[in-house]
């Protein structure tokens, strides 16, 4: 029920996934039983693999996260990771409440052996292909040993999921020396350098987009600002080309030759394409989707939802932590 656009887009979305996967696994839309059923019949459903698990509460937008999961246990959200602990799902995916979705996520499922504070991931774009930013915005404040489990849990990720074989890893700060940035950058360099991961130093924000790592390491205040910003440039470039064809009729002309190539350019600026964000570190497969998901981004973010749980991601985080030990952490 969660998303500006809710269930209609969610619905939409996931019988999306259903044809694309040729029915590789069953979907379970959790929510007001009448609403779901409501927009499934304008569709054509027919042999789709899916049911509905009736949940009667939704947490608005703007709802306090742990208000709304102790005075609405009959949420969409609550009742589907209640479902994913008990093992009656493999994953759960979320367009609703960022903040409620991440403390029911971390609450109900509970966190991986070894982890200490679960971090939300995030694809984007590089000059090359894609870079995996982590954390994007579950942790405000991080302590040295979080960066390094980040690195650990973003490095399985770009491995898997990404297909980036010995992914490179580098740590967001202001200068390239060690000496540079604050006091938990300073301690944190030393022990990615001693983790065994594939740890190339510090980088700044202009390497991001250079594709300079595969893996951006950053605490989640400043990795949520540099998400933001990035999600920031695709709007702003639209709005410059539009204001740049309007009241002119060659220049309207000349935009109208470039949009084509201008689009194929920006795609992968678009939260579309990977549709969500996963929260690593947590005991099961839980992705974030943005408020306003499109029908295509949920559709990849369930896809991606099955990625993660076909590569058994879980399990390779707490093996990976477990195997590191106390000499890294």
């Amino acid at each position: 029920m969660g998303g500006d656009q809710a269930p209609l887009r969610i619905v939409e979305g996931g019988l999306q996934a259903l044809r694309e996967s040729n029915n590789r696994f069953e979907l379970v839309f959790v929510g007001r039983k009448e609403d779901v059923e409501n927009e499934i019949a304008k569709h054509n459903s027919s042999g789709l693999r899916y049911s509905i698990k009736d949940a009667r509460e939704v947490i608005e937008m703007h709802e306090s996260p742990n208000a709304a999961l102790k005075q609405k246990p009959d949420s969409s959200i609550a009742v589907g990771l209640n479902l994913h602990k008990e093992q009656n799902l493999d994953a759960v995916v979320s367009a609703g409440n960022t903040g409620a979705f991440m403390a029911a996520s971390t609450l109900i499922l509970g966190r991986l052996k070894g982890v200490s504070r679960p971090a939300v991931g995030t694809p984007l774009p590089t000059v090359k292909d894609v870079c995996f930013l982590i954390d994007s915005g579950a942790n405000s404040d991080s302590r040295p040993q979080h960066i390094l489990e980040f690195g650990l849990m973003g490095s399985i990720y770009a491995t898997e999921i990404l297909k980036k074989e010995n992914p490179t890893v580098g740590l967001l700060n202001i200068g390239e020396e060690s000496s540079k940035g604050n006091e938990m950058a300073q301690a944190s360099f030393p022990l990615l350098e001693k983790s065994g991961l594939n740890f190339i130093g510090n980088i700044e924000g202009r390497d991001i987009f250079a594709g300079k790592a595969d893996v951006v390491l950053a605490d989640g205040f400043v990795g949520n600002i540099v998400l933001k910003f990035a999600e920031s440039i695709l709007p702003t470039l639209r709005s410059r080309f539009r204001s740049y064809a309007s009241g002119n009729p060659f220049r309207a002309i000349r935009a109208a030759m470039a949009a084509r190539t201008l689009r194929k350019v920006m795609k992968g600026f678009s939260y579309e394409a990977t549709g969500g964000a996963p929260l690593l570190g947590v005991r099961g497969v839980s992705i974030i989707g943005h408020g306003s998901s499109t029908t295509i981004a949920v559709k990849n973010m369930v896809l991606r939802a099955e990625e993660m749980v076909n590569h058994n991601i879980a399990h390779l985080i707490e093996s990976s932590i477990s195997k590191m030990g106390a000499k890294a952490l």
